[in-house]
This record gives structure tokens, sequence and C-alpha cells, in this order.
């Protein structure tokens, strides 16, 4: 399971490089020699998309994601528990029905012939790639809801 996790975050570590390569790159053809990237505001919004959803899989799974523990510290152990069970489930759900809505939109895209402006090329294979980080992050959270359903906590 730890080499599916390190390639879900090396996925998005390799987006988050692309769209930084992006802006570095159009920010320097602009300024220093007035030409910009074909579509490189397209690209660049899509890429930050897939970056997002590969992200919340990696962060969901660990649970690294940023949390306030208020309630979760002053509970014993069974309380403790019961919260992780709850929120990982809830978490599912959303992220679950979010991926449902995500693919939905892969195939109106797909089916709408949506282009990007300049070069024309088809956008849905960049949803496409979105909606694959989202079903990671929904099968990463349902194992994490299982481990935490079996009492093994957190990974």
């Amino acid at each position: 399971m730890d080499r599916v996790i390190a390639g879900i975050e090396w996925t998005a570590a390799a987006f988050i490089g692309l769209v930084a390569l992006d802006v570095f790159v159009s920010v320097t053809l602009r300024y220093a020699f007035g030409v910009s990237i074909p579509d490189s505001y397209d690209f660049g919004r899509m890429l930050l998309a897939i970056l997002i959803f590969w992200g919340i899989a990696a962060t969901s799974y660990r649970g690294s994601h940023i949390t306030v523990d208020l309630l979760w510290s002053a509970c014993g152990d069974r309380g403790k528990r019961a919260i992780d069970v709850f929120a990982t489930l809830v978490l599912l759900f959303v992220v679950a029905v979010h991926s449902w809505m995500l693919l939905g939109k892969v195939y109106s895209t797909y089916l709408d012939h949506v282009l990007t402006y300049d070069l024309h090329w088809p956008t849905w294979p960049f949803f496409a790639v979105a909606w694959a980080g989202d079903v990671a992050a929904v099968v990463l959270i349902a194992v994490r809801a299982w481990n935490f359903i079996l009492g093994r906590g957190a990974p």
C-alpha cells in the first residue's frame, strides 16, 4: 500500500512541477520577450485542477490535511475512534459524490467537444486525469475508513 501512496504523491508532485514550470516559462516569455505560450492559461488551470484532485488523494489517506482537534483531544479513546470513523465516512461520502459528478463533467466535456482556445486541443483528457485522482482519493479514503472501523487506526 505504501508504494501506491508513494505513486500518488509523486503524481501530485509531478503536476506541481508542471504548474510551476508553466507559470515560470509563461511569465518569463511574456515579460522578457513579449510572447506567450498558446493556451498557457487553459493548460495551467487544468493542470492545477489535476494537482488538487491528486493532492486530495494523498492528504486524505494519511490524514495530513489541516484539522482542528479541540473536541477530539478532549475525548477518550472510544470517543476519538467514533469521531475518526464518522469524519472519515463523511469525507468518503463527499469525495465519492464529487467523483461521480466529475465523471459526468468528463463525459459532457467529451460529448460537447470542448477545445482549448488557441491550439484547439480537446480538454476532456485533462478532466479525465483529474477524475482519476478523485477516484484514487475515494479508494484511499475507503481503505482509511475500513481501517478505522476494524480498529487498526490511521495509517
